[in-house]
This record gives structure tokens, C-alpha cells and sequence, in this order.
């Protein structure tokens, strides 16, 4: 009997160490194929190509691998009384290899699909649009993935299958009870889902929330993230953008009006900055020729506001015209006008 133990001992020893030999000999072939087609196709096809490759790069070999290690557990550990545990790591590795690849197609295909969207184009909208659906969209794919695959695993137990017909007996209970205890998380996935669909923000819409201004940089199932202007980053739940009013100064376009609003004395002559204002547009790349205008909006017994409008293509754009805009102005008026800026008079009572 122990020579018989000891005979079968050796024979797994030689056999395990052949089987990693193999394993690192294959590592070396698989990397030199895969290196050999991502050469020849990225000549061909460019960066997308090359992408998908590295994606399926590890998953592929980790296949090959597994094919690899169940021709070893059928021929050499058959015999022994742990082989049925070994079967079931050995399904569980495949649910675990089939889902990795599962998620890296859904990848790959997001990929593809945004790669289609010239985001960077000035008429961005459509773009904008599909982006945010594939974004959204592939994210509910992983999730679906990701939760069959866990459902699957946990059935490859007899203990969870016993346990799941416990709960399917009591199913109306524990239903209310998982009702409860997941509520906001749903929701905020039903959130997801119905921004998705109805699209109330995009990706790359420019928008206000909570008083700061900012660009829409990431928007997942659960949470955005809003890019505001000086590099922080608000967190939001999706949910907010459903429940609460907003900004978004993009929504059906690029293109919007801005304000500058100059503050000065009944004395000074509005019809000079309409005589300048289109000198200082003209040579200005961030104003797009559509429109411009000069109004009195308010008065009051100290001055009177001066509203001038300005079109951009973007909000980017338009920020910086109207700093660049209002500053001419004040320049403008400070040299020609310097008397005329809004102040207060005082008027000394005379002596009786």
C-alpha cells in the first residue's frame, strides 16, 4: 500500500511539474502570437484593434490555462477523494473565466461605440447623447452580468440551493424585507436607468448645481460627477438630478448668451459703447458673430446698469469673452469717460 502511495505520489509530482513547465512553455508561445497579431493588426486597423486585443490579452491565456488544468484533474486526481471538490473549483473557475469575458466584451464594445462620437466637434450633441447611453447602458450590462454570475456560483452549492428554497417558500416576507433594506439602492439604479432614457444631463453638459458651475464628467447608475470650473469634482446621486431643479446651459445646444453688466453715472454716454463693442468683437475668436447688444436694464437715484449681451459657441468660450469684453470696457471708459463711473454725491448743506 505505501509503495503503492508512494508510486502514485511520484507519478502526481512528475505530472505537476510537466503541467507547470507546459504552463510557462504555453505562456511564451501565447505571448509571442498575441504580440506577433497586435503588431500586424494595428498596422491595419489602428488603436481600436489594439485595444480589444489587450482587453482578451489575459482572460484568453487564463483559458488556456483552465483547459489546461481540467485535462490534469481528469487524468491524475480522479482517484482521489478530493476530486469532487477540485470539480467544483474547477466550475467555479469557469463561471469566474466565462464572466471576465463577459465583462470584457461588453468593454469592448463600448469601446467601439464611443470611439464612433467625435465629442471634441462643436455641434456635440448627438455625440453627447449617445455617449452618456452607452455609458449608462454598460454599466447595467455588467451589473446583469455580474449578478448572474454570482447566482449561478452560489447554486453550485447544495447549501445555498437549500437555502434559496427556504426563502422561495417565504418569499412574500423576505421580499418586503430586501424591499426595504435595497430601497434607495434600486432607486437610485431606477435613476440611472430613467436619466439614461430621458437624458435631462449628458456627458460634457455644462450645468449649475448647488451655485457652482461646472461640466457633467462621469455619470454612472448611481452617482455623477460634476467637473466644476476651478478642478474639484462634486459627487452627486443620480437621483438628485430627478428630485431637484438645475442649470443646464446645454441641453438642447452649445451655443449661449452671456451678460456683462457695467454700473455707471447718469452723465456718461451709452451710445460710445455701441460705437466701440463691435471694433473689440471683431478680432475676438470666442465670440461667434451671431449676436451682441447694448441696453440700459436699471436705474436707481445713484446709477444706471448697462447690460451688454454677447453669443459664444460654448460657456468655455463665453466665460472668457466676457472677461476679456468687460475689462475693454472698463479700460475703455476709465481713459475716455473717467468722471462717469457710478458714485455717490454728497452735497454739503449750506450755512444760513
Amino acid at each position: 500500500m505505501n509503495e503503492y502511495f508512494n508510486i502514485e505520489t511520484v507519478k502526481i509530482i512528475i505530472a505537476s511539474a510537466s503541467l507547470l513547465a507546459l504552463l510557462v512553455i504555453v505562456y511564451f508561445i501565447y505571448r509571442y502570437i498575441f504580440q506577433f497579431f497586435k503588431r500586424r493588426e494595428l498596422k491595419k486597423s489602428g488603436k481600436i484593434t489594439g485595444f480589444i486585443l489587450e482587453l482578451f490579452k489575459i482572460p484568453a491565456l487564463w483559458m488556456i490555462y483552465w483547459v489546461f488544468l481540467k485535462i490534469f484533474t481528469e487524468i491524475f486526481l480522479s482517484k482521489f477523494a478530493f476530486y469532487s471538490y477540485l470539480l467544483h473549483i474547477n466550475s467555479l473557475l469557469l463561471i469566474f473565466s466565462i464572466t471576465w469575458i463577459a465583462l470584457q466584451f461588453t468593454k469592448a464594445g463600448a469601446y467601439y461605440l464611443q470611439n464612433k462620437l467625435d465629442i471634441q466637434a462643436a455641434d456635440n450633441l448627438h455625440a453627447r447623447k449617445s455617449f452618456t447611453q452607452i455609458k449608462v447602458f454598460n454599466g447595467i450590462a455588467n451589473s446583469i452580468i455580474v449578478l448572474v454570475a454570482i447566482a449561478i456560483s452560489l447554486l453550485t452549492f447544495e447549501q445555498a440551493r437549500t437555502i434559496g428554497v427556504s426563502l422561495l417558500t417565504s418569499a412574500g416576507i423576505i421580499g418586503i424585507i430586501v424591499g426595504f433594506a435595497a430601497q434607495k439602492s434600486i432607486g437610485m439604479m431606477l435613476a440611472g436607468i430613467q436619466i439614461a432614457i430621458t437624458q435631462p444631463i449628458r456627458y460634457d453638459d455644462v450645468v449649475v448645481v448647488e451655485g457652482e458651475w461646472g461640466k457633467i464628467e462621469e455619470i454612472t447608475l448611481t452617482y455623477v460627477v460634476v467637473k466644476v470650473w476651478d478642478e474639484r469634482r462634486l459627487i452627486l446621486p443620480v437621483t438628485w438630478f430627478l428630485e431637484k431643479p438645475f442649470q443646464n446651459w446645454t441641453r438642447s445646444n452649445a451655443q449661449i448668451t452671456g451678460t456683462i453688466f457695467i454700473y455707471v453715472d447718469y452723465s456718461f454716454n451709452v451710445e460710445s459703447i455701441r460705437e466701440v463693442l463691435p471694433g473689440m468683437l471683431k478680432n475676438n475668436q470666442d465670440w461667434d458673430s451671431r449676436f451682441w447688444n447694448v441696453q440700459v436694464t436699471k436705474v436707481t437715484e445713484q446709477y444706471k446698469e448697462i447690460r451688454v449681451l454677447l453669443t459664444s459657441s460654448d460657456a468655455s468660450k463665453n466665460w472668457d469673452l466676457r472677461a476679456k469684453i468687460r475689462e475693454d470696457l472698463i479700460d475703455f471708459i476709465n481713459i475716455n469717460y473717467p468722471d462717469t463711473f457710478a458714485k455717490i454725491r454728497i452735497k454739503e448743506k449750506s450755512e444760513i
